[in-house]
């Protein structure tokens, strides 16, 4: 399978989107900040959402339209995340989906609303009102939409991937607080394929688990994180369910979809310079493993060394062996840039130039097995430079 980084949410047959710029976002680059996504005719729907407690408003709603599976369009606006903004929030973002519904003649219900920005203001219901009216959908809106959802982005991040004789598409945003448990991250993912809802949800859940939620820019977790996806089903054909024959096909093309925009996010890390890739193996589990990567991706001190160059492979034991987690420590080693620099409880002979070239690529990748079982996972981040403390010092002022 083939990721086509021109491909979008409109990509797959029965999709429309646009945008507007309705006056909410006044950083980050491009003038969009409010974006329409619809399907020709209902589709199955599925979502996983942020664990953070304190969520945002359009978690309330967009799970009380869940509820029956189903949905037909999505509304997103950047420049205030509509959250912790109690019972008005929750009554704005309902607002919001009432006047889709009234747009596209479809009912409130089957619209879901998501909000992305600065916590804790109230959106401005006249502007979102004006810019839902302003909104043209067509075709070729799907790369529009990519870019009205970016807040601190530098670059829109969206894609497709065929399987079978369908299409997936989607698009994600997020740049800094980024730390998904569900990153502030938001991903919207379209197909033309007719897929049962029971699967729908265990597939996207299983594909957010090996992506979105290994990637890390700062460790952060938002109150608004979201992931829909919409199956219409409008180019035919039996409904897809586990024991279908496509059901590995379509299961491999969501996670490399999913997989490509998680990566898109941590290149695009506030501040980064580098994409930093994790791969752990040996682990004990896959929960084990995935934990490893995702200590990595966190650990201020290793990022600070991928952002300098500096092989400094010290900072990665340290990592391992304050885990917690089961390791062998004979059966640890460490490799940076393919280059094995620690194993056997000791450091290798290799040349820390030669790394330290090789950590000046734009990509930086770090292997550590853990001697103890077979499980792996790989995780996403970035480094850590100035610029990241300067973006976030003056983000709100």
């Amino acid at each position: 399978m083939a990721i086509d980084p021109a491909g979008s949410v409109t990509s797959p047959v029965g999709f429309e989107a646009g945008a507007t710029y309705a006056g909410m976002k006044t950083y980050g680059d491009g003038k969009l900040d409010l974006g329409i996504i619809k399907s020709e005719t209902m589709c199955t729907a599925a979502a996983v959402h942020t664990r953070n407690r304190l969520y945002s408003a359009s978690i309330d709603v967009n799970r009380a339209h869940l509820a029956d599976r189903q949905a037909q369009a999505v509304v997103c606006n950047a420049g205030i995340a509509n959250s912790s903004t109690g019972a008005r929030g929750i009554a704005d973002a309902r607002t919001m989906c009432d006047q889709v519904g009234a747009k596209l003649g479809i009912r409130p219900a089957d619209v879901l609303v998501c909000s992305t920005g600065v916590i804790g203001h109230y959106l401005p219901m006249e502007k979102v009102a004006a810019g839902i009216d302003a909104v043209e959908l067509s075709r070729r809106g799907g790369t529009q939409f990519a870019s009205a959802i970016m807040t601190t982005d530098t670059r829109p991040k969206h894609a497709s991937v065929a399987f079978g004789d369908y299409v997936l598409g989607g698009c994600a945003k997020g740049s800094g607080m980024i730390h998904p448990n569900m990153a502030t991250m938001l991903a919207f993912l379209t197909t033309d394929a007719p897929i049962e809802a029971g699967f729908l949800q265990e597939t996207l859940s299983a594909a957010v688990d090996a992506s979105f939620n290994l990637v890390s820019v700062d460790g952060d977790t938002s109150p608004s994180d979201t992931v829909i996806l919409l199956a219409n089903g409008a180019r035919g054909g039996p409904r897809i369910g586990k024991d279908s024959a496509l059901a590995a096909s379509f299961t491999a093309a969501l996670t490399e979809l999913c997989t490509h925009l998680a990566k898109e996010i941590a290149r695009d890390g506030e501040g980064a310079t580098k994409l930093l890739e994790v791969r752990v193996s040996g682990a004990t589990n896959t929960a084990e493993a995935r934990n490893m990567a995702r200590l990595m991706t966190t650990s201020y001190l290793l990022k600070s060394a991928v952002h300098g160059a500096d092989p400094n492979w010290g900072r990665i034991v340290t990592v391992i062996g304050r885990s917690g987690l089961h390791i062998s420590e004979p059966g640890v080693t460490v490799a940076i840039c393919g280059q094995r620099v620690f194993e056997h409880e000791q450091p290798t002979e290799f040349d820390p130039e030669a790394v330290a070239a090789a950590m000046r690529a734009d990509e930086v990748l770090i292997e550590v097995a853990l001697g103890v079982g077979t499980a792996a996972a790989t995780a996403w981040g970035c480094d850590l430079t100035a610029e990241y403390v300067s973006i976030n010092a003056d983000y709100h002022t």
